[in-house]
């Protein structure tokens, strides 16, 4: 018997206190929950415990706050969050779900694997690219259907932007007790103020753009978990109307800084990029940085508190100190154009580009991808267009290279380096795309890919098979893009990325 634990919760270590079917049952302690795991179920009592950003003070703060958790979690894992149970009857014979007064609340979840959890499957080497596309596809699905803030509210004003990123430099220098460290917060306290005031205008349009929104609040891969190959969300935050409608730029930023955080830039890199793919939410780039500096700082805090708890070194805040300054502190710049047909391998040389960035500050534009957004169509959706007509024809084409040179003029103006899948087969749409590059300040590089013509066809070929991916490129296409494209110039060609990653 742990005798630091309350009574209650002793006795409700018994299985034989659960109305389903349970042999043992387990204990999972947090700061703010007990979580017993009881059979193939799991219900979770909150802490009766007030902190500044929290208050399950009393029985009805709890039972208030244990509906809104089920209520939350239901917009996006149903399956798993069933109901609220009240436990009745003396701490020393406590009823589940029993009758007379309530004494303490639970929320009664289905249980799942832990080892589903994306944080376990990262450590055990096995979230794999697909799993991380299917995350950032859920994750913008989510934020489509999430509700928005209304525009009076406090939610995402400039003003509520800033005070909690200037609470950290509040909290901080006292839990890192360090001359040193203080210097390095208080460049990193400069630096956000500084971000701010530039970014004030953007806060502004998002709030008024409608991206802030309820979100979840606390999406870290510890939050998602793999259920029958879909992933899911679940504990989301509850308790804090402040910190749960937000930017949804702030949330993606939160799941960035963790991937960061635990070594894997590639990964990184590519949910920010397949996010932005499905959200086509390229403004919030503008803002992201500032989020995910901010992210960092908080977990940077919380490991701080964590380790004075326990007397120990605070290790994981310096890390989380250290990806705040690096994060501040973005390499330079660059513009990389593909060059080639169909299926000479433009689309993965680009991504190879993405992966192999260890700054994981390398965004991709996808011509397939962005020519049919501009249509209304999904991006693996078929068009019906014949060759040289409907989205593929001269006028459509203008405006899908007008709208990646706009779109990379935003993102590379917002410190971040960008490559474009394209075709770029003439000589004139590369020149543009060069002076953008030398207008940003940023290197210019051109990637092209060689293959054979019978390697070009099998490609094709394979890729018309498989039915699926957003290049609509046919033999016939392939035949006219040969036909058509202008040769690199000896002037282009000393800019070519001679070796890929």
């Amino acid at each position: 018997m742990n005798l630091a634990l309350p009574s209650l919760i002793q006795t409700l270590l018994d299985p034989a206190r659960y109305p389903d079917r349970a042999t043992r049952v387990e204990l999972v302690e947090t700061h703010a929950s007990w979580l017993l795991l009881a059979g193939d179920f799991v219900y979770k009592i909150k802490k009766p415990i007030v902190m500044p950003f929290l208050d399950y003070g009393t029985l009805e703060q709890r039972r208030q706050c244990c509906e809104a958790e089920l209520q939350l979690n239901r917009r996006f894992a149903p399956q798993l969050y069933l109901a609220v149970v009240p436990i009745t009857g003396p701490p020393d014979d406590p009823q589940i779900a029993g009758s007379g007064h309530p004494v303490e609340y639970a929320v009664k979840m289905h249980r799942f694997a832990e080892s589903g959890r994306l944080d376990r499957l990262l450590a055990r080497g096995q979230l794999p690219r697909q799993v991380v596309s299917d995350l950032a596809a859920t994750i913008a699905g989510f934020h489509q259907e999430a509700a928005t803030a209304p525009s009076g509210s406090i939610f995402g004003k400039p003003a509520q932007v800033l005070a909690p990123a200037l609470e950290n430099f509040d909290e901080l220098p006292a839990l890192l007790n360090d001359e040193e460290l203080h210097l390095r917060l208080a460049r990193l306290a400069e630096w956000t103020r500084a971000e701010f005031d530039r970014l004030t205008p953007c806060f502004a349009a998002r709030k008024a753009g409608g991206r802030v929104r309820e979100c979840h609040g606390d999406l870290h891969l510890g939050n998602l978990v793999l259920i029958d190959g879909q992933v899911t969300l679940f504990d989301c935050i509850e308790f804090s109307d402040e910190l749960r409608w937000i930017d949804v730029a702030s949330e993606i930023a939160f799941t960035y800084i963790d991937l960061l955080d635990q070594q894997q830039p590639g990964l990184a890199a590519w949910l920010l990029n397949e996010w932005l793919s499905c959200s086509g939410d390229y403004a919030a780039m503008q803002v992201l940085r500032f989020y995910a500096v901010y992210r960092a700082l908080v977990r940077a805090k919380i490991a701080a508190i964590r380790a004075r708890q326990a007397a120990a070194e605070p290790g994981q805040a310096l890390d989380y100190l250290a990806l705040a300054e690096r994060l501040a502190a973005p390499p330079a710049i660059r513009l990389i154009i593909t060059h080639g047909v169909a299926g000479c391998g433009k689309t993965r040389a680009a991504r190879r580009l993405l992966l192999a960035d260890q700054t994981a500050t390398t965004l991709l534009l996808r011509s397939d991808v962005e020519r049919k957004r501009l249509f209304g169509l999904a991006a693996t959706a078929s068009s019906g267009s014949p060759v040289d007509g409907g989205i593929y024809s001269r006028q459509a084409s203008e405006r899908t290279y007008q709208r990646l040179q706009d779109l990379a003029r935003e993102l590379l103006s917002a410190g971040w380096s960008v490559a474009v899948d394209a075709a770029f087969l003439e000589h004139g749409r590369r020149q543009t795309f060069r002076r953008l590059a030398a207008q940003a300040g940023a290197e210019f590089s051109i990637v092209a890919p060689q293959a054979t013509p019978e390697q070009l066809r099998a490609r094709i070929r394979g890729r018309l098979a498989k039915g699926h991916g957003a290049s609509e490129a046919t033999l016939d296409v392939l035949a006219q893009q040969l036909a058509r494209r202008e040769t690199l110039t000896a002037d282009e060609r000393q800019y070519l990325l001679r070796s890929l990653p």
